[in-house]
């Protein structure tokens, strides 16, 4: 960022803590940190991987053999390298080598994650390389390195006259991103009307009439003090027109104990600011505060080049990855996939041995893998699936480590279903979580009801200029850590939750949902004859169906993108103590077609249920749909980022794929149909290597089209279901060049922010393959993607909160903030964090892990929301793949009926009121069936009105019908039929079953 420099200098005497003023930091003469930089003295102390060091004619010279494969093969370097956080360094040296090439020079952490403050390309060329830079990080033991392996062709490298100097003693930064280079990144508003960076200064407009300095302001949170410590504290600050600020450094928290305070008069022309004060206490939690109210009239405040110097620096980040072993430090499945992943530096196999309470109960060798790209480590792979006995407390023992203890058990993935659905429940807003329900550390009061201090949402304005009307958009969930709710997110979540239940009507493992009935979570619905996970899911679409423009406004029938606060609030924060107003952005396209797709999805899988509420939706969505096609191009603005998250996506041909995809599952009816066949996304590839989110939607669509029985020409239908195999070989294939097994590349645009979730919807594709197909090696790929999320991975870290012994348990959540204070919970067991991201997008993970490989951007923190968050988006994932996982845990069932299915609707009567129906059944096995029970689900509001040649009863969608005493037994050969009169309406269509089972066994058909 070009930096402006002020026009003059002001040193204001501050009146609490103030020891005097200085024009800056004292600087010292520079520091050289390389010992025999001209090795007169030999090669100490040097060191060399992969070649030997050598000094001739004066200076230090390495053959390089040719062949090795990474640069980081053969490497020089030097160790003792002290590094400090916003200190400026020098580096310079000669360099040559008998052929031209190039090498890497790198200053960096000593130490996993091997973060890196310098790395550059050098050429060899005997002149000399000079090159500044500022470290990002502290540490005791940094170390210089020359990168020189990774060619084909042996050569000879030379290094003389090197020098490293930094700029003296220069005190530790506790400020982070105080040029805004990082944007708002790391800072908190409150009480303005906006706050952006504008031309690289962070300005707040602030209203006039506020009482109090306190009732505005800006600043960021979570600065470290040493009591006794003396600090500097400068900024660059500027109003329009002139008022007063209150500047303060402070506890972050109640009681917001005053360490420094001084009032500034600002001015248009802006000034350069300088304090010192002295810390009385030590804390984590201090906040350096602009506090902008109590002025009479309005102004814009601007604010750039924040800095606070002194204190102790924070120690550097070394994560502790526990045991070299890694594995799912939950367990595995007895009929599944058991790998676990060996860090060494050995090259060749090792043994490895299985333990079950000191005995050793399996043993074999390793397999040799390389260096895994996303790790940077060097890794073998260890296979113990033969060993299916079910026990627990199991270990795996290989080169001198002992793993995480995990169970072999057919019930493995049962709790963490209702764990991952459970989430959903503790996250809802408008609704007071009961401690019975919950647990009493997670009970509390009704958010957001429009109870003070709260502001909505039960009469919420829109932004300024935006709409001229108030809604009513109470309920729903908060999104994530804050207490935004969206309409993108929730719509992808919402649907996330439908599949996981109409997975149930299509997919023979699945026990027509017996596991997701009714009384099956803890909820306040429960016991209302309606399976557990469609009343969650009915909690996000009424939401869903409140942001809808209300009929005879502009815009009518779309839905407002989102729904947060004013402005950005700090952790933690209670939803009942949030005091800031909420606001209603403007609609977006986007957000329409969510509206459009999840509540057509709710409809059909409502209709059995309430047919009220099923035929609101429908409509809402039928409606939604029109007013997209109307306004196709309306999108949400990048900057619309004050107070929440802009989900921003300007790119909606995905969204309107996925809504008329389900709207024609719905309704079967041909305008949708025709929407469909027109999209590129019908027939191009939706399945992105690096997964399926909130902005890529049409994957959500295809895997419904391929599952949900529908009125699609059977060839059509086959296309669809070819291509989710496709994707799901393709997504096997990148699992297997992955060391740690996950189905996605090593590459850091792979580690995403939310990672964690494109990993899982990559093994939702893998599971659904397996439904489709039955082929064992779907489900395999299927199960091995949970491996990374439960600890198989480089940190050894379960993301899943309550899951493994080393589980994530900071998320960042205003909610859950119990790292900040005591008193509150850790996130509820089930929640899964967003996971490695090599964007690193927040100030706290840049600053911690700048340089890291791919797999190690994570840190388990409350202030990384970039790597650490919760989101409901990211849960449903987690909820939708355990509970596949849990239907799996019986593993494969036998079939024990051979058999084929005729399905024939007869058409309908009474004015299209009801149809006719029959079954016929062939037993195409070798023996007999003695007695027999048919079972299939409708897609809508099918009921059935009577049947003959079988009992029949209908729960929900499914139709069950078992035989009459006098056609009980089928011969080989052999069929059997019955029929059935039942009623429907003309708002869902009425396919055929898309499965059909014979005492538990899938019929072809």
């Amino acid at each position: 960022m070009k930096r402006r420099a002020a026009a003059t200098v002001v040193v204001l005497a501050a009146a609490v803590g103030l020891i005097g003023t200085t024009a800056g930091p004292a600087v010292a003469a520079p520091t050289e940190h390389i010992a025999n930089g001209t090795f007169d003295t030999g090669t100490s102390p040097w060191w060399a991987t992969g070649t030997t060091l050598t000094t001739r004619d004066g200076r230090l010279c390495v053959d390089v053999p040719g062949g090795t494969t990474n640069p980081w093969d053969v490497a020089i370097g030097h160790n003792g390298i002290p590094l400090a956080d916003g200190a400026e360094y020098a580096l310079a040296f000669t360099a040559d080598a008998t052929v031209d090439t190039t090498v890497t020079a790198n200053v960096q952490l000593n130490a996993a994650p091997y973060t890196t403050v310098l790395s550059t390309s050098v050429t060899p060329d005997g002149g000399r390389e000079q090159h500044t830079f500022t470290s990002g990080l502290t540490a005791a033991d940094g170390t210089f390195t020359l990168h020189l392996g990774g060619k084909a062709d042996p050569y000879t490298f030379c290094l003389d006259d090197v020098s490293l100097t930094s700029d003296g003693d220069l005190a530790p930064e506790q400020i982070e991103n105080g040029d805004f280079g990082d944007g708002t990144a790391g800072w908190y508003s409150y009480g303005t009307t906006s706050t952006a960076v504008e031309d690289g200064r962070l300005c707040s407009v602030v209203p006039g009439g506020m009482a109090n300095p306190w009732d505005g302001g800006v600043g960021q949170n979570d600065v470290l003090l040493t009591a006794g410590a003396t600090y500097t504290l400068s900024f660059d600050a500027q109003s329009s027109p002139a008022a007063t600020v209150r500047v303060a450094v402070q506890l972050g928290a109640d009681p917001y104990t005053g360490y420094f305070s001084h009032d500034l008069p600002l001015t248009a022309a802006g000034d350069h600011y300088e304090f010192t004060f002295t810390a009385p206490d030590d804390t984590p939690a201090g906040q350096v505060a602009f506090q902008v109210g109590g002025n009479t009239d309005g102004f814009r405040f601007c604010l750039d080049n924040v800095s606070l110097r002194g204190g102790e620096a924070e120690p550097p980040y070394v994560p502790d990855t526990g045991p070299r072993v890694r594995v799912n430090q939950v367990g595995y499945l007895p009929d599944g996939p058991k790998r676990a992943t060996l860090v060494t530096d050995a090259t060749a196999a090792l043994p490895w041995q299985l333990t079950k309470n000191g005995a050793v109960v399996a043993g074999g060798s390793s397999t040799p893998r390389g260096i895994d790209a996303a790790s940077g480590q060097n890794v073998h792979t260890i296979d113990f699936s033969g060993y299916a006995t079910q026990g627990t407390g199991l270990t795996l023992v290989a080169d001198g480590e002992t793993s995480h203890p995990f169970d072999i058990t057919r019930t493995l993935y049962d709790r963490l279903r209702a764990d991952s659905l459970h989430f959903f429940y503790v996250q809802r807003s408008g609704i007071a979580i009961d401690a019975a329900l919950a647990g009493e550390e997670y009970a509390r009061p009704a958010g957001h009801l429009g109870v003070a201090p709260n502001q909505g949402d039960t009469d919420v304005p829109c932004q300024p200029g935006v709409c001229g009307y108030r809604l009513d958009a109470r309920g729903g969930w908060y999104d994530a850590g804050d207490h935004g709710k969206y309409v993108v997110n929730g719509g992808i979540a919402t649907a996330q939750l439908l599949s996981t239940y109409e997975r149930t009507k299509t997919a023979p493992t699945a026990a027509w949902g017996a596991q997701l009935g009714d009384g099956t979570l803890r909820l306040p619905e429960r016991g209302n004859k309606v399976p557990d996970i469609l009343d969650e899911a009915r909690w996000e679409l009424e939401w869903l169906l409140r942001m809808q423009v209300p009929a005879g406004q502009p815009l009518a029938g779309m839905a407002h993108h989102k729904l947060h606060d004013q402005n950005w609030t700090g952790l933690p924060l209670a939803p009942e103590a949030d005091p800031q107003p909420r606001e209603l952005h403007p609609p977006s396209t986007a957000a329409t077609l969510n509206l459009a797709a999840a509540a057509a999805q709710g409809a059909r899988l409502w209709a059995p249920y309430d047919a009220a509420f099923a035929g609101r939706a429908l409509a809402a969505a039928k409606t939604a749909y029109a007013a997209a096609k109307a306004h196709p191009a309306v999108y949400a603005s990048p900057t619309d980022g004050n107070g929440g998250g802009a989900y921003s996506d300007d790119d909606v041909t995905d969204e309107f794929y996925w809504a008329a995809a389900e709207l024609y599952l719905t309704t079967g009816a041909a305008t949708y149909r025709t929407d469909l066949a027109a999209s590129r996304h019908h027939t191009g590839d939706v399945f992105a290597a690096t997964g399926f989110s909130w902005g890529s939607t049409a994957a959500l669509g295809r895997l419904d089209l391929a599952t949900v029985p529908n009125g699609l020409p059977a060839a059509e239908q086959s296309r669809i279901r070819d291509s989710v195999r496709a994707a799901a070989d393709a997504y096997l294939a990148t699992a297997g060049t992955q060391a740690y097994g996950l189905p996605m590349p090593g590459h850091p645009g792979a580690y995403l922010w939310g990672a964690n979730s494109n990993v899982i919807n990559n093994a939702v594709v893998l599971a659904t393959a397996f439904d489709l197909t039955g082929q064992a090696k779907y489900r395999i790929g299927a199960i091995e993607a949970m491996d990374y999320i439960l600890g198989r991975n480089a940190l050894n870290q379960s993301y899943v909160t309550g899951w493994g012994e080393n589980a994530a348990e900071n998320q960042h959540s205003r909610i859950f903030a119990h790292q900040l204070d005591p008193d509150l919970p850790h996130p509820p067991a089930g929640s899964i964090a967003g996971g490695a991201n090599a964007g690193l997008d927040d100030p706290f993970a840049k600053q911690l892990l700048d340089g890291c490989k791919p797999m190690f951007c994570y840190v388990d923190d409350i202030n990384s929301y970039a790597t650490n968050e919760v989101a409901i988006n990211w849960n449903s994932a987690l909820a939708w793949l355990s509970s596949f996982l849990a239907d799996q845990g019986a593993g494969p069932a036998p079939a024990t009926v051979s058999c084929r299915v005729v399905y024939t609707d007869y058409g309908t009567w009474s004015g299209g009121t009801g149809f006719t129906g029959q079954l016929d059944i062939t037993n195409t096995g070798t023996a007999a069936v003695n007695g027999w029970t048919a079972t299939f689900a409708f897609t809508g509001d099918q009921r059935l009105r009577e049947a003959w040649l079988a009992q029949a009863s209908q729960a929900g969608a499914v139709l069950t019908a078992r035989n009459e005493s006098h056609n009980a037994r089928i011969q080989p050969g052999a069929s059997v039929m019955f029929g059935f009169n039942a009623t429907q309406s003309s708002s869902y269509a009425n396919p055929a079953p898309g499965l059909v089972t014979v005492n538990g066994s899938r019929c072809s058909s």
